[in-house]
């Protein structure tokens, strides 16, 4: 078996040396020529139900399939061990499509483990799709369950405080049901959901898969079925990945394993002395806390993204992110600075208040910088709160 590591560099540039190039090509084309009316007509037909190009046919227009995008989805797909693979203009554009296949097979009801990504949160509690949604633990996903629900949907490590949910122990409860599991936090390099049984993989790709914070993408890698339904749902709703955005994603993979492991290793290292600081109350890392032993089984590593408490709340918090000056306060995660922000007050503000993190929590992405500068950053910036 290629090594992922391998897969990341080559993945979906095998044609590169017949086409006599060493970097992907960019096409950029919105139309494309048709060889006649009748075989135009078989290929818009072929594409926009959600199937792939036909031999010697067009590939009509780009809302129904680009090849710089395509090289994207082969090589992601190679790296969560799924078939295929389907690119969205951004990760939550990629939920819907999961959302809007479900709803169109007639079973509407949403099983979601919480904590998520506050925008999931939102675009399931507001129902705007036409689903509805049950909210359940992991121990209760089989009980949650009914003839109506059509997905069953997690995110481990869970946005904000990195909470470890058991992919298989849910896929085992939900039955026939599908699962999706958001991979955004852990990627491909620590963690592949489909091997513990997942049907879907999502990604907002913004994050570590493009991995400096230039290009707004998502991506789901998913069995041919499934990419299938995906992609009729891009063609008809044009939630789209331009192609320079899938060359830049294509790009990113390339170094996804030696950032991620790099940026792993510092937070360690940044999550060590946040448990030693007198400011901090707790602090939520899967390599301090583990409780299901799901490190090493289910991830190969604890990631690079961590949560802590500050004591005094709200006010602390505040007053801590915004002395930081190496760290960038600011949202999103996975790029190569590292970044800090208060999940309450931001991502997670529409987020029922039951369900809201507690405001004397901040969420940082850990970067490529020294870790020595990291800590000493948000170190002093703690200081500043006792």
């Amino acid at each position: 078996m290629t090594s992922l590591d391998t897969l990341a560099v080559h993945g979906g540039r095998a044609d590169l040396a017949g086409l006599g190039v060493h970097v992907p090509p960019i096409d950029l084309s919105t139309t494309y020529p048709l060889p006649d009316v009748e075989l135009g007509g078989d290929s818009y037909e072929a594409m926009a139900t959600g199937g792939r190009p036909l031999d010697g046919g067009s590939l009509v227009y780009q809302r129904l399939w680009n090849p710089t995008v395509a090289r994207f989805e082969e090589a992601l797909a190679d790296l969560e061990g799924t078939a295929e693979a389907v690119a969205f203009g951004s990760g939550m554009a990629g939920l819907t499509a999961c959302l809007l296949a479900t709803a169109a097979e007639g079973r509407r009801n949403i099983v979601a483990v919480r904590p998520l990504y506050g925008g999931t949160d939102h675009l399931l509690a507001v129902g705007m799709l036409g689903t509805t949604v049950t909210w359940a633990l992991p121990h209760e996903v089989a009980d949650a369950i009914g003839p109506d629900t059509g997905l069953v949907i997690l995110e481990t490590p869970g946005n904000p405080t990195l909470d470890l949910i058991d992919i298989a122990r849910v896929v085992e409860a939900a039955g026939d049901v599908p699962v999706l599991v958001d991979n955004t936090f852990a990627t491909p390099v620590l963690q592949r959901p489909v091997l513990h049984g997942a049907t879907l993989v999502l990604h907002s790709a913004t994050k570590f898969l493009g991995g400096h914070g230039d290009v707004l993408g998502g991506v789901v890698a998913c069995s041919p079925e499934w990419a299938a339904r995906l992609r009729s749902v891009r063609a008809l709703t044009g939630g789209l990945l331009h192609p320079l955005a899938g060359y830049m994603l294509h790009r990113g993979l390339q170094t996804l394993p030696v950032r991620v492991r790099a940026q792993q290793e510092s937070a360690t290292k940044l999550a060590d002395a946040l448990s030693a600081h007198r400011a901090v109350s707790e602090v939520y890392y899967p390599g301090l806390r583990d409780p299901h032993a799901l490190v090493g089984r289910q991830m190969s590593g604890p990631g690079a993204i961590l949560a802590f408490s500050v004591h005094g709340g709200y006010a602390a918090a505040v007053k801590a992110a915004s002395a930081c000056s190496v760290i960038t306060h600011a949202v999103s995660l996975g790029g190569v600075d590292t970044l800090i922000q208060h999940p309450a007050a931001l991502t997670h503000r529409p987020v029922a208040t039951e369900a809201r993190p507690h405001p004397g929590v901040l969420r940082v992405s850990v970067g490529l910088e020294d870790p020595a500068d990291i800590v000493a950053d948000l170190v002093g910036a703690l200081d500043t709160v006792i």
